[in-house]
């Protein structure tokens, strides 16, 4: 199997994976990964960790402008700034209001790029005719880059540590260091602006029915001896109404069919936490938003060394944040997602580290 039929040409900052090779948005099939792509391999340090293929803020600005130039049905709307000033670009597909929604939210840790990798691929598909009849069912929010600051390395405190190469350092907090992801209880006053940004001008202003919140953790996580490529979770706060749960975990559903059957997904039980200060938590409480937290396998940049994944690893970590997105729209726009089955749920095995793993939503 070659490899290159996988990784077709990154350039320097603009990332321009061509999903024609890796998958059709009309029927997702299962595509022939390397040897060890998920499983046992690839391990920490899989090639050299760099920054230098990934988007940079202002590269994801224009190709979100170019796509919308583009796109009838595509809008761009900024929902807020940065502490260091940056614009937070909302790209929304709405059909009718009456469609029932789902958010998509990226890089609330900056760090964690390959989602909006996988997200700003699905943004450019959304344009083509292979999503006939979809987007008249479902309207469709994409946040693609929360933490702009800390996936550019502006931050207020060193990164002297970071392991990555390339033009830049990405780091999980923001520029206050603070955690994005440990701000949804708070009043909005009282949060970090890009977290308030998207409290005041997303989940109060949009009727949203579904939210997958994109994360990526450390790389050694496994269920039964098996490295997982990605793990998924629930809202697990106790005030969840039960039928927000209930969504949440046909969310789930929809998720872990399109990924475990493939060959080369393997997905595990997220061990999170349940304070309604987490996003998945705190949104189903909040806005009674059914939600799901995906664990994408490894992160872009990192301080401590068994968490950073090599580039390596780049193409099939963007193709199942694509699979994943496509699943999901789809489910909801023909409504299968209301009957499809989430009792697997209640044997999935909950993910455990190896010695010197780490992960952290």
């Amino acid at each position: 199997m070659k490899w290159e039929v996988f990784f077709l040409n990154f350039k320097k900052k603009v990332l321009t994976v061509s999903l024609s090779s890796l998958m059709s948005l009309s029927a997702v099939t299962a595509v022939a990964l390397p040897v060890g792509a998920v499983g046992n391999g690839p391990s920490a340090g899989n090639g050299q960790v760099t920054t230098s293929n990934l988007h940079t803020y202002e590269s994801l600005v224009s190709y979100l402008k170019n796509q919308d130039a583009k796109q009838e049905r595509l809008a761009l709307e900024v929902i807020g700034e940065t502490v260091k000033g940056r614009d937070i670009y909302l790209a929304k597909y709405i059909s009718n209001p009456k469609n029932p929604t789902i958010l998509f939210l990226t890089q609330q840790h900056g760090n964690e790029q390959l989602t909006t990798e996988g997200a700003l691929e699905f943004i450019k598909h959304l344009g083509t005719n292979k999503t006939k009849g979809v987007l008249e069912n479902v309207n469709i929010l994409i946040i693609p880059m929360l933490n702009a600051d800390g996936a550019m390395g502006d931050v207020n405190f060193s990164l002297d540590d970071y392991l990555a190469k390339g033009d830049r350092h990405l780091t999980r907090a923001n520029a206050n260091g603070v955690d994005l992801n440990r701000e949804h209880d708070k009043k909005t006053n009282q949060m970090q602006v890009e977290v308030k940004a998207l409290h005041e001008n997303v989940f109060a202003k949009y009727d949203i029915d579904y939210m997958i919140d994109l994360h990526h953790q450390g790389t050694l996580s496994e269920t039964d001896g098996e490295l997982v490529s990605g793990s998924i979770l629930y809202p697990t706060n106790a005030n969840v109404k039960p039928e927000v749960l209930e969504a949440s975990k046909k969310l789930g559903a929809v998720v872990y069919n399109s990924i475990e059957p493939t060959g080369w997904g393997h997905i595990g039980k997220y061990d999170g936490g349940s304070g309604e200060n987490i996003g998945r938590n705190g949104a189903a409480v909040r806005y009674d938003i059914a939600t799901l937290l995906f664990e994408m396998r490894g992160m872009s940049d990192h301080n401590v060394e068994t968490v950073a994944l090599g580039q390596k690893s780049n193409g099939y970590l963007i193709k199942q944040t694509v699979t994943t997105l496509d699943a999901a729209v789809r489910a909801i726009a023909d409504h299968s997602i209301e009957t499809v089955d989430a009792s697997f749920w209640d044997t999935l095995p909950t993910q455990t580290n190896r010695s010197g793993g780490e992960s952290d939503e």
